[in-house]
């Protein structure tokens, strides 16, 4: 059996396991925001960074790259790294996968996505909402034992400028 994985912050430029195949798309109904906490990576308990999580919004779609593990073995040591990778993010979701913008039916269904809910009684490192100021100045403040979280959001802008350049090609 195939597992899809759809990647939408760092998985993007660093999946850190073996896959088969990548495409880049989306998924319908979420969109991406600096809401959840990172005190293991981009962070720290005392001061955590800011990484992305998804979410609900009707009309949205949020662009990533969704990989392709074929093998059984590949499978289960990807599932073991993210499980430890995604642990602050408390929701898995199966989700459609587009690659076109006009699609009505999905290139790949029941992709697997990581999501940290707003719950916090079961993902205490939500941090949620706040103001573009105040989530500018915690990512350029935060660090953690992954490097600096400004780190994250300019590997994050880099990721999505090429995706800007991928499309640029298929139009022209």
């Amino acid at each position: 059996m195939v597992m899809w994985v759809f990647g939408y912050g760092s998985l993007i430029w660093k999946t850190g396991f073996k896959y088969d195949e990548s495409l880049v798309g989306f998924i319908k109904g979420y969109r991406r925001v600096f809401y959840q906490g990172s005190t293991d990576h981009r962070g720290t308990p005392e001061y955590p960074g800011r990484t992305v999580t998804l979410e609900p919004a009707d009309g949205e779609v949020c662009w990533g790259v969704a990989y392709k593990i074929s093998k059984k073995e590949d499978e289960e040591i990807a599932l073991t790294h993210l499980e430890v990778r995604e642990k602050q993010y408390d929701k898995k979701a199966y989700l459609d996968f587009f690659t076109e913008s006009m699609a009505t039916t999905p290139a790949i269904s029941g992709v697997m996505v990581y999501i940290a809910s707003p719950d916090k009684k079961t993902n205490v490192n939500y941090l949620g909402p706040a103001s573009i100021e105040e989530i500018a100045k915690q990512i350029v403040q935060a660090e953690g034992p992954s490097g600096p979280n400004r780190d994250y959001l300019f590997q994050l802008e880099k990721a999505l400028l090429q995706f800007g350049k991928f499309f640029q090609v298929l139009l022209n």
